[in-house]
């Protein structure tokens, strides 16, 4: 009787010390003090325009008329203002030259500058046609992909250029409890080249990451752990024994 207790006490104290490791494991940012803090940032850099990128381009100028004729790039596919997925802004494409076509303007060169940059640049280039002109820019294709194990993965729209990874694990519904938050994957595409990035959510070194602050396009991957699969297996052979069981039973009350 007594080694049963013992037993019992032991299989217990093992309960709690397995469930108080794997708690310890849903954490984010578990290095950071409980304590108020500040940092310089340092990691932040504009996003770059590339090829395929579209960009939405408003001017204004003393001369409305002849303004008008660069914001046709701003109403959208079907004509009215509801901008969407299924209805979007037509926009200036960036051709694979990195280039974009402007009315008068023709050939203009886009592609490794920044939106500010390229406001610049055009805002001189139409002095040569317009009189004070005001030049705006966006890129209006922002997008990133969250998949994995999410509450919510799919493809989200950015309306602003400047979105962090947990911003777009929020977007996603964040993570579910079985997923791996010390091994998320972050694929890049950048000047042709395509990069795999590992990233741990458990650690505040996030925070001063080259991959804390995410350019579009970007896809992010979050795997699930083991008790995800086990689980999802559990279920199947639980189903796959009571179909069984089932079937057994109508064999039998068939046959009588």
């Amino acid at each position: 009787m007594k080694k049963n207790v013992l037993l019992l006490n032991f299989i217990v104290l093992l309960m709690i010390l397995s469930s108080c490791g794997s708690y310890r494991k849903t954490a984010y940012f578990q290095d950071l003090q409980n304590k108020a803090s500040k940092e310089s940032i340092t990691n932040f850099t504009p996003i770059i325009i590339q090829p395929e990128d579209i960009l939405g381009i408003n001017v204004s100028s003393l001369n409305p008329e002849a303004s008008a004729i660069f914001n046709y790039n701003l109403n959208t596919v079907t004509g009215t203002n509801q901008n969407n997925p299924n209805n979007p802004v037509i926009g200036y494409l960036v051709d694979r030259k990195g280039e974009i076509q402007l009315p008068l303007v023709g050939n203009f060169k886009v592609s490794g500058l920044t939106t500010s940059q390229v406001r610049d640049n055009l805002r001189k280039e139409l002095l040569k046609y317009l009189k004070e002109p005001v030049v705006n820019i966006r890129l209006i294709n922002f997008k990133v992909s969250v998949m994995g194990d999410v509450a919510r993965p799919g493809v989200y729209q950015v309306q602003n250029e400047r979105l962090t990874l947990p911003e777009a694990i929020s977007m996603a519904g964040d993570l579910n409890i079985t997923a791996l938050r010390n091994n998320i994957t972050l694929i890049r595409e950048t000047n042709g080249t395509r990069e795999f990035l590992p990233v741990d959510l458990t650690s505040k070194d996030l925070f001063n990451s080259p991959y804390y602050y995410l350019k579009s396009n970007d896809v992010i991957y979050v795997q699930p752990g083991k008790n995800k699969y086990a689980s999802v297996d559990n279920s199947y052979r639980t189903l796959s024994l009571l179909l069984s069981a089932l079937s057994i039973a109508v064999i039998v009350l068939t046959r009588n």
